[in-house]
């Protein structure tokens, strides 16, 4: 058995350090690729953690160290071919302000050409309406990336007397670029597809959108009021129908990882679709228009527990009455959240807008766990983690202790193996002794007798990683150094 099916870790996620000059544009580049997610902190200054991700676009930040709300920011002007570019942003000074060293970690999500396939039905709500996925609500704003290939199956029989089309009005003039009409498997004209369309047994519209595509509009080309809008040029993801509530993801499988942004609809059960494919074991949430915390639900936290990174302490979901995200609720299609009375604000406000960021672990790439010290707890010698790979960025957070921070450590940073920073702060990095551990070729090793990563035994820290498997020609794990 392999032991990974991620032999370039470094095409899915790459940290890179970097000083900056002051420029209107500094092109950073060494990522390796395209990022989706690009979270930058300044080092040698007390500096706000600066997070922009491709769903939001790349002048749209969040913050890790407070709960002010999404904000406009020039700091990153673009992600690009092999990076981003940067500019000195003057209301925070956090990406490139001359001189200063800085410490980007980056993630690939979607990535530039998705690939997808949607079923389409017609149901009767206030008059004939198309339905996708069997969606709860009709006629919804799709959401569609640019280089994208959408496979719409239109096969239903409720479908024999309504041919969906694509054009660029509704109910109007046919768009045909990048546009493939099949019926029973038989490439079409747009005149063959419709007219044949109700005798037809297999039907498909397969489209691969153009870069600049305009707005376009799903329509029927018999019947009008059936359809409604595409969103094309800002998209970069794709409508998501696993839960009930209408979500936007850019998703990387492979790595495991997928950005999920959606409006909420207040109800105390809802479901949002991640498009993993598998079960989430963290996902980490903000609500992007009022003030409040970044959500962290890990699958090793008791009882449904979640963290903050604006706060040291573990919050018990019992007070919020119930009302969090839920881990025993997520499955290999949604995240969810509430006990089905109590509120929803917290993640599923009614017309409030969230973003997550949804990470599954994957073998030789990710590891998403906790540990205990025993033995070593609380001393300079506390425990060996194993995650089956090298660590190029590791995150701890002591659960259960109050006032105890969040601590990041990588690969790029570190000489004498104890170089931090704290997502919970502003904090420049630190170099504090006793917070030391090691980044080993197969997991990490605490040194440090500080609360924050080993503290007295029987405490638990989660911890959050991702990296590169070091594997010899039988490709199995190399032995720690």
């Amino acid at each position: 058995m392999a032991y990974t099916t991620i032999t370039k870790s470094s095409a899915h996620f790459n940290n890179i350090t970097y000083t900056g000059n002051g420029a209107s544009t500094h092109a950073i580049s060494g990522v390796g690729f395209k990022p989706d997610f690009t979270w930058i902190k300044e080092r040698n200054n007390a500096r706000g953690h600066q997070l922009m991700n491709s769903v939001r676009g790349a002048g749209k930040r969040i913050q890790t160290n407070t709960t002010n709300v999404e904000s406009s920011t020039t700091g990153l002007k673009t992600f690009d071919t092999d990076g981003f570019s940067v500019t000195t942003d003057g209301s925070i000074n956090g990406t490139n302000t001359s001189s200063s060293t800085y410490v980007s970690w980056n993630w690939l999500a979607g990535g530039s050409a998705p690939t997808q396939t949607y079923t389409v039905k017609v149901v009767s709500d206030s008059g004939n309406k198309y339905r996708f996925d069997d969606f709860g609500t009709s006629a919804v704003t799709l959401d569609l990336q640019e280089g994208g290939t959408y496979t719409f199956d239109v096969s239903d029989s409720s479908m024999n007397s309504h041919p969906f089309v694509i054009g660029t009005a509704a109910n109007g003039t046919e768009y045909s670029t990048g546009v493939t009409y099949k019926l029973d498997g038989v490439t079409k004209t747009y005149s063959q597809y419709t007219s044949g369309f109700s005798s037809a047994s297999s039907r498909q519209l397969i489209i691969t959108l153009a870069a600049s595509a305009p707005a376009l509009y799903y329509w029927c080309s018999v019947h009008s009021g059936m359809g409604g809008a595409i969103n094309t040029n800002a998209t970069h993801g794709s409508s998501n129908f696993g839960g009930n509530v209408q979500s936007l993801v850019s998703v990387n499988s492979t790595a495991g990882f997928s950005i999920v942004q959606y409006t909420g609809n207040g109800s105390a059960t809802g479901t949002i679709g991640h498009g993993l494919g598998s079960t989430p074991d963290v996902v980490i949430m903000r609500p992007l228009n009022y003030s409040g915390a970044f959500w962290i639900a890990h699958k090793d936290l008791s009882t449904d527990n979640l963290l903050e990174f604006n706060s040291n302490n573990q919050a018990a979901i019992s007070s919020f009455g119930g009302g969090g995200l839920r881990y025993s609720q997520f499955s290999s299609s949604v995240i969810a959240g509430g006990n089905g009375s109590s509120n929803s604000d917290l993640w599923n406000k009614n017309t409030e807008p969230y973003l997550a960021f949804c990470f599954t672990e994957k073998q030789g790439f990710s590891k998403f766990g906790s540990y205990s010290p025993s033995g070593g707890g609380g001393t300079d010698d506390g425990p060996f983690i194993y995650t089956g790979f090298a660590p190029k960025l590791l995150i701890i957070k002591n659960n259960h202790t109050g006032s105890r921070d969040w601590m990041m450590y990588d690969d790029k940073r570190e000489s004498t193996h104890h170089k931090y920073l704290k997502p919970t702060g502003n904090d420049a990095e630190g170099d504090t002794a006793h917070l030391d551990v090691r980044l080993l070729s197969n997991g990490f090793k605490v040194q440090g007798a500080n609360g924050e990563i080993n503290t007295g035994d029987g405490v638990e820290y989660t911890y959050y990683a991702w990296g590169q498997s070091i594997v010899g020609s039988n490709n199995v794990p190399t032995t720690a150094r």
